[in-house]
């Protein structure tokens, strides 16, 4: 059996009734979320969208990096996005450890040295997302008429609460 033979059996029975045939690609609620990549988190249910709404962008902490930004500026002006979440969540391991934690987590994990590898910790996940609010609302291509907000979600809950 192949590593991914599992995976490729399970796409071959969600291809067989594959209902996106044809979809335009663009984000039919309007809808960006920007996430972490954390498995707990489905970012089109907790919001009660289905494929096909949203542009979803995800990387460790949901935070807004230049490769976000990137997604978001096309989102904005080619795929129809008019509403921006962003959604870091409770207990995330980028916003519970600090970088020599992680480093040496990964180091004893990957049996070599992982000093050199930045993790961008968040020492502060309330403050880190006002400050990627901000850094979308001010971006010169981000157009004033899209609309950004800050959320937490709560991974043992599954609630949403607006912060910013």
């Amino acid at each position: 059996m192949g590593d991914f033979d599992d995976l490729l059996a399970a796409n071959a029975d969600y291809a067989a009734d594959f209902k996106l045939s044809g979809f335009d690609g663009v984000a039919h609620a309007g809808v960006a979320i920007v996430t972490c990549m954390d498995s707990r988190l489905d970012p089109l249910d907790m919001v009660g969208l289905k494929p096909g709404d949203a542009k979803i962008f995800r990387n460790p902490g949901g935070r807004i990096t230049p490769q976000a930004l990137e997604a978001l500026v096309l989102g904005a002006h080619l795929l129809n996005v008019n509403r921006i979440m962003i959604v870091p969540h409770t207990r995330c391991a980028v916003a519970s450890n600090t970088e020599a934690e992680l480093r040496q987590r990964v180091s004893e994990s990957a049996g070599v040295d992982a000093s050199w590898q930045p993790f961008h910790v968040v020492d502060d996940q309330l403050r880190a997302l006002a400050e990627d609010v901000a850094k979308v609302r001010s971006h010169p291509l981000i157009p004033e008429s899209v609309r950004v907000g800050g959320f937490i979600y709560d991974v043992d809950t599954g609630r949403l609460a607006q912060k910013v």
